[in-house]
């Protein structure tokens, strides 16, 4: 939170909390005040669809009795008192749980660190219009583009006070501007939509709202005409939209509570070759105006920069304080606090850059398929099976082709990850990133 006279009433609520707790007969408890703000205006062809705006202040009450936990949530004017002794009746005929509790005081984080996650700018509804307007007007004007599937606009703001009965008491809030708009290109059965989007910390650091629609065009007109091709094994490059999806399976599979549940096909790989020697991935909570930074976790721990995964070998599990007793390790500051629970994250994830850019990637193969999006749930994170409804452009002799469409990629991420090649376009500006990326040995089921 900001260090506004509001945001100081929601930790003065959150403080008291914890000392009703401990006076209703907790050993322990933690608070946590959660505030969200946000407007946004969605428009199609020319015309407002929607204005919306939403605030909320959402409070939680975690409780430890010995080895037993529970939790309440309630609204900011809710009796702290009536709150804490609910809670801890709850927590005393609860089963226990060897693995719950705070974390210990010597990993609580000190001190302030400024991340610069707060842009005080403010935007009127009609502000968002004009973005969302503009948006579509260039979308519309590319040559091709037959309708809009809308375009929006929005601001946002989100933070969080903690409390714990160890004397942590700690606030942040972090701002969100966002922009995207859909077009759809063709008549009839030849059809195709495609988008384009941007969403900063800062509002300076949008995207313009005439790019962003020229972009959404342009992608839908080129994806006409498309069509499968022969069944076979391909050569793939990912475009980063898709990359990003690949990152965030390494990044399920190294989470410490899938790893403790014996759900990840990685659980038995710590300190073993996970990942091409190419491959190394990162996470930073600290990075300055980061999607996914904060100065301190779900549990008041200040998570460090890890590296992840060292060129191709595991090095990290991302840990809670719960899932990190239950692996016999300590939390690394990575617990996402949702409600009263808390499980371990990525933050801000990505697979470094590699040395190649993506065109002479592509440049050098006889053929290939370039994926642009993927669909469908075909990712089994317990054995790594995958197999996704796919698009994109076969490459042929180095260069993009024809769209391709309605065709399936399969494989298993053990393989893929074995098999990654990164591109030298990493473009950070998401809570998961990745650069273009290429895996060889695919199956591609087509015609």
């Amino acid at each position: 939170m900001t260090d506004s006279p509001d945001s100081k009433k929601l930790a003065e609520r959150v403080a008291a909390l914890v000392d009703a707790a401990k006076r209703a007969g907790a050993d322990a408890a933690d608070a946590v005040a959660v505030r969200s703000r946000s407007k946004g205006v969605t428009v199609r062809l020319g015309k407002v669809e929607s204005t919306e705006a939403s605030e909320s202040d959402d409070i939680s009450l975690r409780v430890f009795v010995g080895q037993r936990v529970a939790s309440v949530s309630a609204t900011a004017s809710s009796d702290a008192g009536t709150l804490a002794q609910r809670a801890v009746a709850m927590a005393k005929v609860s089963p226990e749980d060897p693995y719950q509790g705070l974390v210990d005081p010597a990993l609580l984080a000190d001190g302030v660190v400024d991340l610069d996650l707060f842009d005080p700018t403010e935007l009127s509804a009609e502000q968002l219009r004009e973005a969302a307007l503009e948006m579509e007007e260039a979308a519309l004007a590319i040559k091709g583009i037959s309708n809009s599937g809308g375009s929006s606009a929005g601001a946002g703001m989100g933070g969080m006070v903690l409390a714990t009965s160890h004397g942590f008491v700690g606030h942040y809030a972090a701002t969100r501007f966002s922009r995207s708009v859909s077009a759809v290109a063709g008549e009839g059965t030849g059809m195709e939509r495609d988008y384009d989007f941007s969403s900063r910390q800062h509002y300076l650091d949008l995207e313009s709202a005439a790019a962003i629609g020229r972009s959404a065009g342009e992608r839908a007109v080129r994806r006409l005409g498309g069509r499968k091709v022969p069944t076979g094994t391909i050569t793939a490059v990912f475009d980063p939209r898709v990359a990003r999806g690949i990152a965030g399976h390494l990044a399920g599979a190294i989470n410490g509570a899938s790893v403790a549940r014996k759900t990840s096909f990685l659980r038995d790989m710590m300190g073993e070759q996970v990942a091409s020697a190419a491959i190394t991935v990162t996470d930073d909570p600290l990075r300055r105006r980061g999607q996914a930074s904060r100065p301190f976790d779900g549990e008041g721990v200040r998570g460090q920069p890890l590296t992840m995964v060292d060129r191709g070998v595991l090095r990290h599990w991302f840990l809670s304080n719960s899932a990190a007793k239950e692996l016999g390790l300590v939390t690394n500051g990575r617990g996402a606090r949702s409600g009263s629970s808390v499980s371990p994250t990525s933050t801000n994830l990505a697979i470094e850059p590699g040395a190649i850019s993506p065109k002479d990637m592509i440049a050098r193969l006889k053929s290939g398929f370039y994926v642009t999006e993927v669909f469908g749930q075909g990712v089994n994170m317990v054995t790594g099976e995958y197999s996704r409804g796919a698009s994109g452009f076969w490459i042929e002799n180095g260069e993009l082709t024809f769209p391709v469409t309605e065709v399936t990629i399969a494989s298993n991420l053990k393989d893929m990850f074995l098999a990654l090649v990164p591109a030298d376009d990493l473009d950070r500006n998401f809570g998961t990133a990745a650069p273009t990326l290429l895996i060889e040995g695919m199956t591609l089921a087509g015609s």
